[in-house]
């Protein structure tokens, strides 16, 4: 992008100035992680339903949980369509109270960004973390009683622990609901970003006890769009990461 044309002048610029705009929705967060947990208790409950200490019970189990994860796919894709909707909605919000003060130019290019590609991308990615949710339990029910099948466990202690598996699932919708709204927004927010001719973004973190180290190194150190930095074995950008908090300030302009 000619920063000329948008009435910049040729140095970096921090979009916004405070973290604050372009801090996670955490209301699309709160309702992601109660959906995603309703779907664990239905684990729960399917999981309750049979008896893991025989070998038909676990194999019966194994295979309610499989049925189950093809009839939620179209529940999921509305669940994953709206949480992208509401991220979406916020991101474009920010992007145009930003770009209204910035110039006529930039604000029209902001406007239409073509991000149609990336919802649909972010869209497919959600629906199948969704239905990985009781996938998983069955691969987990499978892996437990094979373990202690193999290592003499008895069927009692096998069982105990496979029902806890609606449990774990709850851990993991959590999880799945906190990490997935950042990386949502993220993904939108460098989308719009590179179509305006950014290059990258300041790493910000939201500077409390809970930031873990690796990601307080990065605080105020400018990265590229096409580098993402690896922490802790992970590689992505600010708020893409597992349970990351931080935020990517746009950078329009070079120096």
């Amino acid at each position: 992008m000619n920063v000329h044309n948008t009435g910049f002048n040729k140095r970096r610029r921090d979009i916004p100035p405070l973290k604050a705009a372009f801090m996670r929705a955490r209301k699309a967060e709160t309702q992601f992680a109660i959906r995603l947990r309703k779907i664990a208790s239905h684990i729960g409950d399917i999981v309750r339903g049979f008896d893991p200490s025989t070998s038909d019970g676990w194999i019966q189990m194994h295979a309610a949980l499989d049925r189950y994860a093809q009839l939620i796919e179209p529940w999921a894709r509305a669940v994953a369509n709206r949480m992208i909707t509401e991220v979406a909605a916020r991101d474009k919000q920010t992007w145009r109270e930003v770009s209204a003060q910035m110039g006529r130019a930039l604000h029209q290019e902001i406007e239409y960004a073509p991000i149609g590609a990336t919802m649909q991308q972010l869209l497919q990615e959600q629906v199948h973390l969704i239905k990985s949710l009781p996938l998983d339990a069955a691969q987990r029910v499978h892996e437990l009683t094979i373990e202690g099948i193999q290592q003499g466990t008895r069927a009692k202690d096998i069982a105990a622990e496979i029902m806890r598996t609606g449990e774990v699932s709850k851990s993991r919708a959590t999880l799945i609901a906190r990490t997935e709204v950042g990386r949502t927004a993220t993904a939108l927010t460098q989308a719009r970003a590179q179509f305006v001719g950014s290059e990258g973004y300041t790493w910000a973190t939201v500077r409390d006890s809970d930031v873990r180290p690796s990601h307080k190194k990065m605080e105020g150190k400018f990265v590229r769009w096409d580098n993402p930095p690896t922490l802790d074995n992970m590689t992505g950008h600010a708020g893409a990461l597992p349970n990351c908090r931080c935020v990517p300030l746009v950078v329009i302009g070079s120096d």
